[in-house]
């Protein structure tokens, strides 16, 4: 399908459908402008989007009873063969048309069991941290960033970047890469923007191929809800193209890895309460906002697993260098004024955890840092002093004098962080159990591979 080809959406100067107080209103409203059937979506475990397309007439059976899935079909919702339906209710304030494919809209679902939400689903467990940061009479907001890598496959099947003349040994910022990708990254912009998601930067990352969009923060619920919109626009447009659009944390061993950092701030509705311009240490953080940084990194190796879940992920989070002369991952539990040598960074009067990738779920990424930042708030927590220098350049030794730890270096060292972390697994209930097993089942298929590696190295060594 040509995208210029579907009906334009009435918009304002942003790009917004309106907010729909029924079924009724938005049957009408989508109708009318050429809405045939609803996408009703949600994520599994791993937070791919998974959906079911409704004709538009029904969509109220999907607002009051759900659309049904069998639920053992599902990865991680804790459902056997022998369960019950998962059913896929919708949460009408997300509805919206999907620009980039005419005669769709989507709205966001959450995971449903015997007429109550299930405690399995990433969403739900989202929402209920959401509630226990509204029981203070505040709100999360969170700006993720989206790193991403514009690939192809070769004559031969090997994967590269889209535009073959993207070869700079540091491409960062590059206006060739930029300028040469821009009918991807602008229909990918013009599909956000039409449904009100405030595209307001894309730029060329570090790695050949890489980009990343960045889009104005909002509450951390909303904000997860527009990054899977995000991916399935970004993968549905590239295909299109010819493209691959693949945010694997490390597609390529000695490039930068694909990051989705979190920006983090606390709202009573009236001020920022991470922000304090009289900060002793210069970064115009609150107490508040140090607190929270101090449960972030007490819990950072818990955290990891959560944040960076698959094999590929810890290619990324290593310690050492790469071609451009950074990895711009952290690889220290660390936090720093400004400092992206770091995994907390202070770039004024909120918080950046630089530590996700774009594998991660982001309802249970988002979430595990709800948990993690409330418990440094209620245990009132201090995270040390910041650490200011290229920690990339730092030796183990001057590491340790400093107390700063390793994070884990493997999905496995990982999972075991996780289990052993009581505080994240009971915040977050069943899902934790769930997805440490399943990813146990990856990290052991994983060890059990022979790669071309060990073949080239040891099949005729001994």
């Amino acid at each position: 399908m040509n995208l210029n080809d579907a009906s334009p959406l009435p918009v304002n100067a942003l790009g917004s459908v309106p907010r729909f107080g029924n079924a009724e209103e938005a049957q009408a409203y989508l109708a009318q402008h050429g809405v045939k059937y609803v996408l009703a979506q949600f994520v599994d475990i791993h937070g791919v989007a998974k959906a079911k397309s409704v004709p538009l007439a029904h969509l109220r059976s999907v607002l009051e009873a759900g659309a049904g899935f069998a639920g053992f079909a599902i990865w991680g919702v804790g459902i056997e063969p022998n369960g019950p339906d998962y059913m896929a209710v919708g949460d009408l304030a997300t509805l919206t048309p999907v620009p980039w494919q005419a005669g769709l809209a989507r709205i966001v679902c959450d995971g449903h069991v015997g007429g109550a939400p299930w405690a399995f689903d990433s969403r739900v467990t989202l929402k209920k941290q959401v509630a226990r940061v509204a029981e203070r009479g505040w709100t999360l907001y969170t700006g993720l960033e989206p790193e991403f890598s514009l690939l192809k496959r070769s004559a031969s099947g090997v994967l590269e970047p889209c535009d073959a003349s993207d070869t700079l040994a540091k491409p960062c910022y590059d206006y060739k890469g930029l300028s040469r990708t821009r009918v991807f990254l602008e229909r990918l912009t013009e599909s956000l923007r039409a449904v009100g998601i405030d595209v307001y930067q894309i730029d060329h990352e570090d790695a050949n191929g890489q980009f990343e969009i960045n889009y104005t923060y909002t509450d951390c619920l909303t904000s997860c809800d527009h990054y899977v919109f995000f991916k399935m626009a970004a993968s549905e447009i590239a295909n299109e193209l010819g493209m691959i659009c693949s945010f694997m944390p490390k597609p390529f061993a000695n490039r930068p890895g694909n990051g989705m950092h979190m920006h983090m701030s606390i709202g009573d509705g009236e001020r920022n309460l991470f922000a304090d311009k009289a900060d002793a240490l210069g970064m115009g953080l609150s107490t508040l906002g140090y607190q929270f940084t101090a449960g972030l990194l007490a819990h950072a190796p818990a955290l990891t697993a959560l944040c960076n879940p698959t094999v590929n992920s810890y290619k990324r989070l290593v310690v050492g260098r790469s071609l451009t002369g950074a990895t711009w991952a952290p690889a220290y539990i660390s936090y720093g004024d400004n400092n992206r040598s770091t995994m907390v960074r202070m770039p004024g009067g909120r918080i950046e955890l630089r530590l996700p990738d774009g594998a991660c779920n982001p309802y249970l990424a988002t979430a595990a840092v709800i948990a993690a930042g409330l418990d440094g708030i209620d245990r009132g927590l201090s995270p040390g002093a910041p650490a200011n220098e290229n920690l990339y350049e730092w030796s183990p030794q001057k590491l340790r004098e400093h107390g700063i730890g390793v994070l884990p270096q493997n999905l496995g060292e990982a999972l075991d962080a996780l289990e052993a972390d009581q505080t994240l697994c009971d915040a977050l209930g069943p899902v934790v159990g769930e997805f440490i097993k399943l990813k146990r089942m990856e990290w052991l298929e994983y060890m059990r591979h022979v790669s071309d590696w060990e073949i080239r190295q040891y099949v005729e060594f001994f």
